[in-house]
Parts: structure tokens; sequence; C-alpha cells
């Protein structure tokens, strides 16, 4: 990846004391397990993630400059780091949530967005780089704006947007989302600059901001009312975030669609932009440039069917026999294995406070790729 674009990717690696990229620290997390079989809803609290290790109490005295001091961040990175109690830990939050939800999203592709491979992906144009890039920038976003609201973080708090009315909200124990704050102090974070005509560096930062673009159409104003036998007495109203789940859908949406781009130049404006085919409809003496929301991409992608830099293949996947074998095992045939398993049956609710259950047994078919 070039050095030339601060990247959501590259600031992560950097948080969390590596001196490349976002693959390897989190290295610990290969053992996760799929997470096809967790019941990920995208409403789960970021301190439920898995865990990378000991972390600073930020209220214990100045342990949150010892965090920041052991982070490979730039001079500024670090002078900002050290003025945010909390930011060190929810970057590392950041970081969870991502490869979270890049791996549900992609757990039945051809690319599943394992850990192996990332560094390689990293420097070419790939979409699925493309969809890292997005993916890490909203979750930056998210988790900054939510660990304002939570009080994670000293110099942020709630939502204080002037079209509503939060002293009467936060009277009522209400704290909007403070996204404002998020997007504001994460661009300054990531030093974002145009960078001439260099191709590669304005895919980057178009896709980084394809991602806050995503956080910021999912925030929505909720309201509440407060009386007698529920009338609308008080009506509270506050700035909340989607779960970070419905991000994730919108941007494998944004990546199933993703615009293929061909140059940054274009003289008729007196700057370069990006430049992608042409649209149905249009002129094709002008030439048609993304939309804020696509994705974009440079070169086309691997298959991924067999182990390269890139990945490790589809070799061993389970899959599923009606929606995804055919596909995820690149015309190799699948291997069938019956297994029985146990679960929970017949369960009745006994006086007064608890459930009985009866163990019963299946067969569960398995399918998997073939080597």
């Amino acid at each position: 990846m070039a050095g030339k674009c601060p990247s959501p990717w590259a600031v992560l690696g950097r948080v969390l004391g590596l001196s490349s990229l976002w693959p390897r620290c989190l290295s610990g997390l290969t053992s996760l397990p799929a997470l096809s079989s967790l019941s990920l809803t995208g409403k789960e609290g970021l301190t439920h993630l898995p865990s990378l290790g000991p972390s600073a109490n930020a209220a214990q005295g100045k342990a949150h400059l010892k965090q920041c001091d052991l982070l490979k961040l730039s001079r500024k990175q670090k002078r900002l780091c050290q003025r945010e109690p909390g930011l060190a830990e929810t970057l590392r939050d950041a970081v969870r949530l991502s490869v979270m939800e890049c791996q549900y999203q992609f757990r039945n592709e051809r690319w599943n967005c394992s850990l192996d491979g990332r560094t390689s992906l990293l420097k070419r144009g790939f979409k699925e780089t493309a969809f890292l890039y997005a993916v890490s920038s909203a979750a930056l976003t998210h988790a900054l704006a939510r660990a304002c609201s939570a009080g994670r973080m000293e110099r942020c708090t709630c939502d204080d947007s002037p079209d509503l009315e939060n002293r009467k909200a936060w009277q009522w124990g209400v704290c909007g989302d403070n996204l404002k704050y998020s997007t504001k102090f994460l661009k300054n974070f990531l030093g974002q600059k145009k960078i001439g005509k260099d191709l590669r560096a304005k895919v980057d930062i178009h896709n980084t901001n394809v991602g806050i673009k995503a956080v910021k159409n999912g925030l929505k104003t909720t309201c509440k009312c407060h009386g007698v036998s529920g009338s609308c007495a008080v009506r509270t109203c506050w700035k909340q975030l989607s779960p970070f789940h419905e991000t994730g859908k919108i941007l494998k949406l944004r990546y199933d669609d993703a615009v293929k781009i061909f140059s940054a130049t274009n003289a008729a404006v007196g700057h370069s932009e990006l430049v992608g085919p042409q649209r149905h409809g249009h002129s094709p003496k002008s030439p048609a440039t993304p939309r804020p929301t696509d994705l974009v991409y440079v070169e086309d992608s691997p298959s991924f069917c067999r182990p390269s830099k890139y990945s490790l293949g589809t070799a061993g996947r389970t899959c599923s026999r009606e929606a995804s074998c055919d596909s995820l095992c690149c015309g190799r045939g699948y291997n069938t294995q019956s297994r029985m398993v146990t679960f929970s049956c017949h369960c009745q609710v006994q006086w007064c406070c608890y459930v009985e259950c009866q163990q019963c047994m299946e067969e569960e078919v398995i399918y998997s790729c073939k080597h």
C-alpha cells in the first residue's frame, strides 16, 4: 500500500504497536470461531468483543499517556492521542468491530476476510481492498461516536446538535451519539489530503470517505414521550447511530456494485478526478465519475480459489449445498460428512422460575470443498 495516503488501516496497525499493516496486529484473532456460527446481530456492545490483550484504564491517572507512547503513531497522531484519554482503547474497539463485521459479511464468499494474506492484499487495488478501507473508516467513525456518548472519551460527550433539545434529553438520562465530533476528529487524525494525480491514493481516500458516509447515512433521530399514562407532555429527541451490522450490509452492497476506475486525470476541469466507465444514458464524450457512495477499485481481483499470497484458498471451507458450494468450491466439488449433534429440546417452563429441557440428538450433514 502506498505510504503517501494516510489510511485507517495503516493507522489501526500503528495503533496496535506495529510498524506495518493492520492484519499482523490481529494475529491473535485467528482463533476466533467462524462468525457464521455466532448470533451476530450488530447490536453487540464493543466491550463484549474479543480482547486483544491488556488495556489500561484511562481513569487511572495518566495511564492513557503510557498507552499512547506504546503505539507507533506519527508525531501529530501521538499528540492527539495524549490529549484524548480513551482514544487508544476506542481504536482497538474499532479494529475488533471491523474484523467481526468484515468476516461476517464475507462468510460465504471465496474471499472470507481472513487475516492471512491481508498485507499483500492491501498493496493492491482490488474490490476487496476497497471494502477494507471503507469498513475500517466506518468502524472508526462508529466507535468514536459511541465512545463519546458512553463517556469513555474525556474531550467529548453527548451529541449537541442545535436542532435538538439536547439538554432536556440529558435530564432524562438520554445521550445522543456524537457523530459530528467523531467525523471532525477522525479526518484531523487521519490527516486526509488531496494528492495530485496519484490514482491509488485518490482511490484509497475515496473509499475511506465512503465508509464515513455510510455511518452518517445511518444516523437517525429517535424520540421518546414522557408523561402521565404515556402522554406526550414532554418529548425528548436525540441522535442515534444504526447498529454497525446495518452499516456492514450497506458496504457489502457497495462492494457488489463497485466501480472500476481507469484514470485520475481530467484536463477539462483543470484538476485530476476519478474516471470510470460510461454510465447508461450519458454522452460518450463526457467522462463518468463515481458517486460519493460508490466503492471504487483499479484492478480485477484474483479468483481466491487456490492458495496464494492473498488468501488460503477455499479448500476445506464449509458450504451450503443449495446456496454456495458450487461457487465456493470453484468447480472442484465437495465432500459430504455426517455427524451427530446434541441440542436442547422439549423445553418446558417449570414453576416458578426456570426452564427444563431434554437433550436430543440429530444427524447433521456437513459439506466442505474438495482440495
